[in-house]
């Protein structure tokens, strides 16, 4: 059952239906102490399965909020802190002091401002967050990897559809679609959003963009126009919004995961030790986190790769605007500033010389930015501590800015550092072929059409694609399958009645078998050689639509056949196979779906690719997750794919196979590389074995053939291993 109790104070605050709601996801309870992210975000999904639409955006747009409070509670407790008198840490002694000097000098005070200092959080944190504070509302890493990537917009567009509000379901969409600009189907979804007559233009508005992005480029634009005095103001609150999240990213640096992630890294490599290189460990972890805030601040959402020098290149355009409208006291204090980064560069010096001659008399007090100097100094004071580690301690680090100086690196990592810089990309893997930017690219490329999409399929993350086998290619598979029931060489249920129906016999085969019953002669090779060409297009495609981003990899791959037994169809009212979901265990009594054992949980997208249309039944049919309502069906032809996400948001069966014999491959995928299907690999390489001549490193055998059953023994005897029984579709 769903915590309904939980739900109700959040339902009570959305507005009643048809009411006008205000424009973004604004906090739904001000004032209350957030909830804990995680299971607010996985209410909210499990309310999103259940069709509960309305307590699903309560929930989810609470764990939005939660998540928000958290990183301002731990910016300003942060801040607080810090700012207390006696707050500041002794200085540490220095290379020529003694060891017992100083222990005797530093670490009793230390120790004690660490304790006055984790008092103080601690405290701030129970007044800002409720009892427990911050470690109560730790966030994972998975689930910090779904807020970044804008998952719960995602889901929020969808819920907001079906609750008729249009305009915040294409707010929601845009918000997703801005950090995932390759996603398919939400390019779709968006398309379809901009012809329905509910959606205005300004609909389509970033609810999560940080603000200083659009002051960013307002003030780019405006220096485009040559309207440097309008620029100013916009470039100005650009650069120190951008500080402002420079520094609300170091604030979650200090948060309990980045301590989570120091302890799996300690874990990983072994590593162990007392309370001293604990503490290092972990404060190591926490300066590298800060050091990659700039680059992740300087990152657009949906873009892989930092604008490059990006607190320079504003400090660059602020000198020359100001400069242009004759304020050369702000031009002096900016082009100073880039100075700190570069104290080398050609133009900023050469700027400078030209604004103080045409200042006249120096002009005491006139230096660079304070909020620059500061940021500056401290970088440069982590990098100094981060080289030592390096270099005493073994600890790694990738320096992510250009403009550090060369004397902040040991001798000793100099030349290593300058070597790993001058490598070309291809010195360390070799170039690969620019992925194509949309999927209808690569249909085209595959001759393949799509047929059906989410919105056709009534559902999401749902496709089908037409066109993927031609009828010899069919044939060739089908021959397979045959030829591989007929030696008695199943893989699985060695053609047993299913095990989800006793009216049907149930045959599977998976690469590895094939490839050794055509090493053995059994089968022809053709066919097992085109099992795997086809999967691979298969995934290729999957991800192509699905997930472009973020690389699938081949899980499992069987060839299934499902034959119906003859005299035994009548009043028949059982399945095929019966609701499922691919990667969780379904109860459709409460419509949720549990990610454990049994279920595959790795599996993150499904595939069935059809092979024949000359049977009576066997449809493939989506229901809701009560496992009773139907939401989708298709209907299996040679050369069709039904692609989908693995999840409870696509429970499917198989209506019974009442005639003939219903052949399809299928496919589960994965995001996760170390669940990849490693019969996959060790199938290619054993069809790439060159077939040994007789006599030539072998022992000699009598000429009289073997029986096809004597081969098959000796290869399932080389194997080693016993079939494995999969559930499939």
């Amino acid at each position: 059952m769903f915590r309904l109790l939980q739900w109700l104070p959040l339902l009570l605050l959305l507005p009643p239906p048809g009411s006008p709601e205000p424009p973004g996801l604004a906090p739904l309870s001000a004032g209350a102490p957030p909830q804990a992210p995680d299971l607010l975000y996985a209410d909210g999904l499990r309310a999103y399965a259940a069709g509960a639409w309305a307590p699903a955006v309560a929930l989810l747009r609470e764990a939005l909020r939660s998540r928000a409070a958290l990183g301002r509670a731990r910016l300003d407790c942060g801040a607080r802190c810090a700012a207390e008198p006696g707050a500041a840490l002794p200085a540490s002694p220095g290379p020529d002091s003694g060891p017992g000097a100083a222990r005797g000098a530093w670490e009793p005070l230390l120790l004690r401002a660490a304790l006055r200092r984790a008092e103080c959080l601690t405290q701030c944190g129970a007044r800002r967050l409720g009892p427990g504070g911050a470690a109560r509302l730790r966030v994972g890493s998975a689930l910090q990897d779904a807020f970044r990537r804008r998952e719960p917009y995602n889901y929020l567009q969808r819920a907001y559809y079906q609750l008729k509000k249009l305009d915040l379901a294409a707010a929601a969409a845009h918000t997703f679609f801005v950090a995932n600009p390759t996603h398919l189907q939400m390019r779709e979804d968006m398309a379809k959003y901009r012809r329905m007559s509910g959606v205005r233009p300004q609909s389509f508005r970033d609810l999560e963009t940080p603000p200083y992005w659009a002051a960013y480029d307002t003030g780019l634009e405006l220096l485009g126009h040559q309207e440097a005095a309008l620029a100013l103001p916009w470039l100005e609150e650009a650069l120190q919004e951008s500080l402002a999240q420079v520094e609300s990213c170091r604030a979650g640096c200090e948060g309990p995961e980045e301590q989570q992630k120091a302890e799996e890294e300690a874990e990983g490599t072994g590593s162990s030790g007392g309370l001293y290189e604990a503490i290092a460990g972990h404060w190591i972890g926490v300066l590298r986190c800060r050091q990659r805030c700039v680059g992740d601040t300087a990152t657009r959402p949906g873009r892989s790769f930092p604008v490059p020098d990006f607190l320079p290149s504003q400090l660059r355009r602020l000198h020359e605007a100001h400069a242009q409208v004759g304020n050369l006291s702000q031009a002096v204090e900016n082009v100073l500033s880039v100075l700190l980064f570069y104290p080398e560069d050609e133009a900023a010096r050469k700027a400078l010389d030209q604004y103080q001659a045409q200042l006249g008399e120096p002009r005491p007090g006139l230096g660079p930015r304070e909020d620059i100097q500061r940021f500056v100094l401290r970088s440069l004071g982590e990098k100094r501590q981060l080289y030592y580690a390096m270099e005493h301690l073994g600890a790694s680090f990738k320096d992510p800015d250009p403009w550090t100086p060369a004397a902040f690196i040991p001798e000793a990592l100099r030349e290593k550092l300058r070597e790993d810089r001058e490598k070309t990309p291809w010195d360390r893997e070799p170039p690969q072929p620019k992925p194509l930017t949309h999927w209808k690219d690569v249909l085209l490329l595959e001759g393949v059409t799509l047929t059906q999409d989410a919105r056709q399929l009534n559902g999401s993350e749902r496709a089908v694609l037409d066109g993927l086998l031609t009828p010899a290619e069919c044939g060739v598979l089908l021959q397979l399958a045959k030829d591989a029931a007929e030696s008695g060489a199943r893989s699985g249920y060695q053609g047993r009645r299913s095990p989800h129906t006793p009216h049907e016999r149930f045959e599977g085969l998976t690469v590895l078998k094939a490839a050794q019953l055509a090493r053995a002669g059994v089968v022809g090779s053709q066919g097992a050689q085109l099992l795997l060409e086809v999967s691979e297009r298969v995934r290729s495609l999957t991800q192509a639509y699905f997930s472009p981003d973020r690389p699938l990899h081949l899980s499992f791959t069987h060839l299934v056949c499902r034959s119906a037994i003859e005299g035994e169809q009548a009043q028949r009212m059982d399945l095929s196979h019966p609701v499922h979901a691919d990667n969780c265990v379904l109860d459709p009594d409460t419509g949720e779906c549990w990610r454990e054992p049994p279920a595959y949980t790795y599996r993150d997208y499904s595939g069935l690719l059809y092979l024949n249309d000359d049977f009576q039944g066997g449809h493939l049919f989506f229901t809701e997750p009560n496992a009773l309502t139907v939401t989708a069906q298709v209907r299996p032809r040679c050369g069709r794919l039904v692609a989908f996400s693995s999840g409870v948001e696509n429970p499917h069966g198989v209506w019974a196979v009442t005639r003939g014999r219903r052949c399809s491959l299928a496919l589960w995928h994965t995001w996760a590389p170390e669940h990849g299907e490693q019969e996959w690999t060790e199938a290619k390489e054993l069809l790439q074995e060159p077939e040994k001549e007789e006599g030539e490193g072998m022992p000699s055998r009598d000429p009289a053939p073997e029986p096809p059953s004597h081969r098959l023994q000796r290869v399932q005897d080389k194997a080693g291993k016993p079939p494995r029984v999969r559930e499939e579709l």
